[in-house]
């Protein structure tokens, strides 16, 4: 059985993985300031977006995900065509409605693709598994690498969805954004009042930042540090320290909402390298999606890992 993946284009991992794993990418359209992007992690549409340098405009951006008929429109003309079964797998249903989009349109896929496939002289059913990695940007990476390692392994579909529910449900996302005000006005659109003007205010004014979490569909602070460069190093401390607990999946991957080269200059960053090369574990670097950008601001850094539960200790 040929098996694939798609995933939603605010799910961070490197565009070098998408590529060698054939992995389809469900676009997200980003309209600011009249402009408008197409969210589906391409280098060229990210670096046009930073060059524009929308800076603090990007807060009132309206995002609009695949849409159901764009999702049955992918299956239905490309991957009922390549594949047999295909998993896919999406931003937390709790902060986006792409996964509800996606499940809507598996039901018209999984009606009609019989005929394209018989048109195409392919014979077989086609399956369409939808996975909520119940998580945001970097933390969706730990479930998207286990699915590739399961498939080049020969597992079964069952087999595959147990699994990756399950690191689904043990991944851990941890966000540092730069700025709160940022922060704060792009919630403030949404309708999101988990950022309150008082702590933006006081926050920005003490260079106080909150670390998010995101887990099982549930984001909030865990912790609190004073400056951002304390906060990274503070962030990739604790990360080294769960690597070398132990992972469900041997591997880390760290997005960044601008040029990668400056994670490595962060405090704090040699050593999660270090560490994640003596166990054995890959450190991925993704750019952050436009999608995240304009949700939590540029230069925000989000890092996605899996393993057994556990209490955030900062």
């Amino acid at each position: 059985m040929r098996m694939g993946l798609a995933i939603d284009a605010s799910c961070d991992i490197p565009q070098t993985f998408l590529q060698e794993h054939n992995i389809a990418v469900m676009p997200i359209t980003v309209r600011v300031d009249g402009e408008v992007f197409l969210d589906d992690r391409s280098q060229a549409e990210l670096h046009r977006f930073l060059d524009r340098k929308l800076g603090d405009r990007s807060h009132s951006a309206e995002t609009e995900p695949c849409s159901v008929e764009e999702v049955q429109q992918l299956f239905l003309d490309k991957l009922v065509l390549e594949q047999d079964c295909v998993f896919c797998l999406t931003v937390t249903a709790t902060r986006s409605p792409i996964n509800e989009h996606v499940i809507k349109a598996s039901f018209a896929v999984l009606k009609h693709y019989r005929e394209v496939r018989e048109k195409a002289g392919i014979p077989g059913p086609f399956l369409m598994r939808v996975i909520d990695t119940r998580n945001l940007f970097a933390g969706a990476a730990p479930a998207i690498v286990e699915a590739t390692r399961l498939i080049k392994a020969g597992e079964s579909a069952p087999a595959i969805r147990e699994r990756l529910t399950h690191i689904a449900n043990n991944s851990y996302g941890y966000m540092l954004p730069r700025d709160l005000y940022y922060l704060r006005a792009r919630a403030k659109k949404k309708g999101d009042r988990s950022v309150g003007l008082f702590s933006a205010v006081l926050g920005s004014a003490l260079d106080i930042k909150p670390l998010l979490r995101g887990y099982r569909g549930e984001t909030g602070p865990v912790g609190k540090v004073r400056g951002f460069e304390h906060g990274a190093e503070t962030l990739f401390n604790y990360v080294a320290q769960r690597v070398h607990a132990g992972l469900l999946v041997p591997v880390v991957c760290v997005s960044y909402g601008g040029d990668l080269a400056e994670l490595a200059k962060l405090p704090g960053y040699a050593s999660l390298r270090a560490a994640c090369e003596e166990c054995g574990v890959e450190l991925m670097e993704a750019p952050m999606s436009i999608t995240g950008m304009v949700n939590v601001g540029e230069g925000a850094i989000t890092l996605g890992f899996a393993a057994e539960e556990h209490v955030a200790e900062f």
